[in-house]
């Protein structure tokens, strides 16, 4: 049995955070009384949530409330409302504070299509009968959104500067994580960058040539980051696990999540070193389907599961997790963006997430 005093940290966030949070809390706390488990749960203001509490994106009290925890269930954060305030207060930026808080530097984003949602993807038929089930490990506390940047007088005026950089040790360790990961599944491994430009990327490939020779059982191939993107649309099922950096990972998960239907379906996990971890649906706080129940609850719900098996190493309840979520779809039901242009028959957030708590009782 889990230990009675894991305690999870909830980021609800801003927009429809709060909605997919409470969703897959209620998931939880029903795998715990499935399974005899007891989770406990305390919120904690982040973003704009925070920034109009406190005035910060990320209080202190927030990350020393996530790095008291067994491990943090995020929902989303930012919004209009936010947006003209400036870089260092954005509720953006909380997530990289967040995260290099936690020391959260891999990102897990699974990228599956579903068979009962292959009419909702833009492929091709022939390419999306095949389906591809992928997974993008991202570099995450480095690159070129913590790097040095700023604003400055240059030869044509006002300019402002990001900076790309990459030590070898952060590419190792993220490297380590794709290696082991790929082990465990078909052993195959793409790793993207952007060699042919940047400096960066060429120390990253020249580092990721080293690991594979550590790991000779997996097949390893690096593909440049735009032939990527066009063979992520072209032909998803020729991958299997993807590793790349901060900003390259950030895109490709997300172009990867519209082939599979929807935004609202990818889950992802952020982890470090230990057990604790971030867990977080890939899409954002919707601001515009906020308190209509429109929002799909499945990336966050799956996000849960992603923490049970990563995290409290509960391996047939994260799996009790995904079948439910995938005979749901099974039968039919749907949230309005996967509604394939039936919006009528769409299932609200809690709708769906009963459906879902459904079928885990069942």
């Amino acid at each position: 049995m889990l230990n009675l005093k894991t305690n999870i940290a909830l980021l609800k966030g801003d927009g429809i955070g709060p909605e997919i949070v409470d969703s897959a809390v209620a998931v939880l706390k029903k795998i715990g009384e499935v399974f005899g488990h007891s989770f406990n749960f305390t919120a904690y203001p982040i973003g704009g949530e925070a920034l109009d509490l406190t005035g910060v994106p990320l209080p202190e009290e927030t990350l020393k409330g996530c790095l008291a925890s067994d491990s943090v269930l995020l929902g989303a954060v930012g919004g209009p409302k936010w947006d003209t305030l400036p870089g260092n207060l954005r509720p953006e930026r909380a997530l990289l504070g967040i995260r290099a808080g936690l020391g959260l530097y891999s990102n897990i984003r699974p990228a599956k299509l579903f068979p009962a949602l292959r009419e909702a993807s833009p492929l091709r038929a022939e390419l999306a009968e095949k389906g591809f089930d992928l997974v993008i490990v991202r570099e995450l506390t480095g690159g070129i959104y913590f790097g040095e940047s700023g604003r400055r007088t240059g030869t044509n005026g006002p300019e402002a500067y990001d900076t790309e950089c990459y030590s070898e040790t952060e590419i190792k360790r993220i490297g380590r994580v794709a290696f082991k990961l790929a082990q465990k599944r078909s052993k195959r491994l793409t790793s993207v960058d952007k060699a042919n430009v940047l400096e960066s990327s060429r120390l990253w490939r020249e580092v990721m040539h080293q690991l594979a020779d550590e790991y000779p059982d997996v097949a390893y191939a690096d593909l440049l980051v735009d032939n990527a993107a066009m063979q992520l649309v072209k032909n998803p099922a020729q991958f299997d696990v993807m590793v790349t950096s901060n900003m390259f990972g950030d895109i490709l998960s997300d172009e990867a999540s519209q082939i599979t239907g929807s935004i609202g379906l990818l889950p992802s996990s952020s982890l470090g070193d230990g057990t604790r971890g971030m867990y977080e649906p890939i899409h954002g706080s919707a601001p515009d389907i906020a308190g209509t129940g429109k929002a799909n609850p499945i990336a966050t719900v799956l996000s849960a599961a992603m923490m049970l098996r990563d995290s409290f190493f509960l391996e047939k309840e994260a799996k009790t997790v995904e079948n439910a979520v995938a005979n749901v779809l099974n039968c039919g039901y749907r949230t309005a963006d996967i509604a394939a242009g039936k919006p009528a028959e769409a299932l609200s957030t809690a709708e769906m997430t009963e459906k879902i708590l459904d079928k885990i009782g069942q």
